[in-house]
Order: C-alpha cells, then structure tokens, then sequence
C-alpha cells in the first residue's frame, strides 16, 4: 500500500493531543467509503493514545434528513449502533450524534403540507433545511459549550477536480487546521491526499475496530453503482452529484443511479419509491399539478406557484401506500413519514383553507383506522364556522382573524414561537394597506 498509514495516524495523534483538549472533535460521518475510513483512521490512532491522556470528546455525527434512502439507512444504523457499543468497551471517548431536521423544515411537511415544488438544480431548498441547519446547530451547541470546535471531514483532493481546487483554496500554508464559516470552529481533513485507489485499498486491507465487516459496505457500493453524500455542513460542499447514495426522494440529478442500481441487483421492494421519485420530477414543472401564481396572489414569467391541494392530498395517499406495501413485506419498522409530520401537514392545511379530504381521511383511507388528529380536525372546523358566522357581514375580517389564529396555532404544533409578535403586526398591516 503507497499509502504512508503510519504516518497519517502519528499526524492524527499530535493534532489530537496538539492544545489543551478542550476544543471538542466532530466527525462527519456519512456511512459511505470516505467518512468511513476517515473514523478508522481516528479510532485507531486514538487507540494508541494512552488511555489517560484520551480527554478530549470526539462527537461521530451523523445526519438524517428522514428521507435517507431506506438500505442506507438500514445499514447505517446497524453500524452506529456498533460504532457506539464498541467505543464504551473500548474506553474511546466517542459518542455517536444523530441529527434531524426540525418537524417545520422536514421535506413532507414543506413539500405535502407548504406546497413547495421538488427541488431542482436553481432551487435547492431541500440542502439548507435537512442538511446544514441539523448539522450547524450541532455544531454551533458545542461551540457556545466550549468555546471552540475541530470539525473533521473526509473530503479528498481525489474525488474532483473542483474539490481539490476548493480544499487547496482554503489551506492555510503549514496548519493543519483551517477556518470554517462558522465562528470559532475548525476543519481538519487528516485523509484529503489519499488516492480513491489506497482508499479502497485500505478499507479491504485493515479491519474495521468497531467490528463491522468493510466488505458489506464495498459489496453495498457494488450493488448501487454510487458514492455517497458527504456531510454538508456548508453551501460550498457540493451537491451529490449523478452516482450518489442520498436522499430517494432527490430530483436535483436527473435519474436516482444508485437506487436504480439497488433494485437491479434484488432490492425489487424499493420500486414505489422510485415511482414517487419519478411522480416529483414530472410534477416539477407542470401546471396540471402547481398554481401558476405564487402564496402572494403574484405572478412571474416561466415560473409556477406552490403545488395545488389535490395534488398534495394526492401524493400523501400513494406514500401512505407504498408504505403500507414496503412494510408488509420489509416489516413494521420502515416508515418514510413521521406521525408528527402528519400533524403538521395537517396544521398547514387548514391555515390554507384546505378542509377535505383531511390527513386523517386519507390515512383512514390507506391503513383502514382513524388517525388521531380529531381534536386538531374538530376544534378548528367548529372555530371557523362560528367565526364564519361572527363575521357574515364583514368578510374580510374573518380573513383576517383566521389568519391570525391559524398562524398562532401553527407556530405552537410546530414548537416555533418565536418572533410570533412581529409576525401578526406584520399580518395586521398587511390587512390594513389592502384595505385602504
């Protein structure tokens, strides 16, 4: 092996032990092929540190945007499970994070319950909200906590010629270390001269300390024809590009290789997935399935508003079924929406005065049981027809007051209150100038 193994641990080891320990480690870790041999590295030269002088805490975060593609997911949470159990026994002073996005800024409840069309190319609204804001506001804990963060990432000049170009642009000439965006934390990127060939290599060569079998992952990029998505913690990190594991749901790349590939070699129970894939494309950029004004009442040449109810609605209840379908066959644990996300689609679909059918009826629908969302259902249909009845002769300020009731309510279910004040003077204004 060219690669200097030796030499990478013993600079891993002096930068571990560099200052006072007390800025933490925070390791991106995606799963895949790069991530991987990036923790191995750590561990094993952590390893060799001796036990007493391990202070420093080394934080493995993995983000989840909640539309992971499923095999991944599966397999992931099988290997943090052993990252975990096996940093304990082994004295490291390791500790696996999980990051989500919060239940406003989910993909379902921006897509299903806002309206807001599939991501493209231009618009990405998708990386921010499931990717950088989890990963960030991790981030930024640890920075308010210690002062300051090392975050460790396993890019590689390898893996592009544009990444090359970025890593050296941000070098600073002799350091380890350079600054990332965020105030008071660093990146630390100890394999970002290793070859895509040695790092191969090196996952079939060296065993993996935590007990997983490198193998499974080299057999898992076989099947998919992929790589995986790095983790993104800025908008210079480049999107996953053509052959990538990532998110099932993505239409930022024209065909889903990866998952194409997985259903090729006998992963056959992924296929609604794809065809709600495909249903999101074509959606994309159709007036049959979104409004040809914007939430706002504008209109803007060759762009299209928000999805319309029925096609939401719609969407919602063939999820449901392929959800339905995959956990007959997959089991009880696979779910591709969340309960609390439903409860938020529904909350959103009533500030927009979308009453029938509700997330309820079509969920009844699918699994054939209510789902218990009577009381948001009840409360406000029973709200508005006597606020309806309140304001017969004035209409527009039954506009108004739902409004600002649907937008308080919604700010509690969503666990969002703050700047609620400004945001109903600002409402009220509004009312005001379009009144005059």
């Amino acid at each position: 092996m060219a690669l200097d193994l030796k030499q990478l641990e013993a600079e891993i080891i002096e930068q571990y032990l560099e200052d006072d320990n007390n800025r933490p480690w925070i390791i991106g870790f995606s799963g895949g092929k790069d991530s991987r041999m990036l923790l191995q590295t750590v561990w094993i030269a952590l390893k060799k540190v001796v036990k007493e002088l391990r202070k420093r805490d080394v934080y493995v975060v993995c983000n989840d945007t909640l539309v992971e593609n499923p095999k991944i997911v599966q397999f992931n949470k099988k290997v943090l499970t052993q990252i975990q159990e096996s940093a304990v026994k082994q004295s490291l002073p390791l500790t696996v994070v999980e990051t989500i996005p919060k239940i406003e800024e989910t993909f379902w409840v921006n897509l299903i319950g806002k309206g807001y069309p599939a991501p493209n190319k231009i618009f990405r609204w998708c990386t921010e909200r499931l990717k950088i804001n989890p990963t960030t506001r991790f981030i930024l804990d640890k920075v308010q906590e210690r002062g300051e963060a090392i975050i460790l990432l396993g890019t590689r000049s390898d893996e592009s010629s544009k990444r090359a170009q970025s890593i050296k642009s941000n070098e600073i000439t002799g350091k380890r270390l350079r600054k990332h965006l965020l105030p008071n934390a660093w990146v630390y990127a100890p394999i970002k001269s290793v070859t895509t060939d040695e790092l191969w290599q090196y996952m079939l060569q060296v065993p993996c300390p935590w007990g997983s079998d490198n193998r499974e992952l080299i057999t898992l990029y076989k099947n998919a024809s992929g790589g995986d998505c790095p983790l993104v913690i800025d908008k210079t990190t480049p999107s996953c590009g053509q052959s990538r594991f990532g998110c099932w749901v993505c239409t930022v790349v024209d065909r889903d290789k990866s998952m194409e590939g997985l259903i090729e070699n006998g992963e056959e129970w992924m296929e609604p997935l794809l065809d709600l894939r495909d249903l999101l494309a074509k959606s994309r950029e159709s007036n049959l399935y979104r409004y040809e004004t914007r939430r706002d009442g504008t209109r803007k040449e060759g762009t299209l508003g928000p999805y319309r109810e029925i096609f939401r609605a719609e969407f919602l209840e063939k999820l449901l079924i392929a959800q339905k379908e995959i956990q007959a066959e997959q089991g009880e644990d696979i779910s591709f929406i969340t309960y609390q996300e439903l409860i938020a689609i529904q909350v959103l679909w009533f500030r927009d005065h979308f009453f029938e059918p509700t997330v309820s009826d079509i969920y009844n629908k699918v699994y054939g049981y209510e789902l218990d969302l009577g009381e948001i259902n009840q409360s406000v249909i029973k709200e508005k027809e006597l606020l309806k009845d309140v304001c017969h002769d004035d209409p527009e300020y039954f506009n108004l007051i739902n409004d600002l009731l649907t937008l308080q309510k919604t700010r509690v279910l969503l666990m969002k209150n703050r700047g609620l004040q400004n945001d109903l003077e600002q409402r009220i204004l509004k009312h005001k100038k379009s009144s005059n």
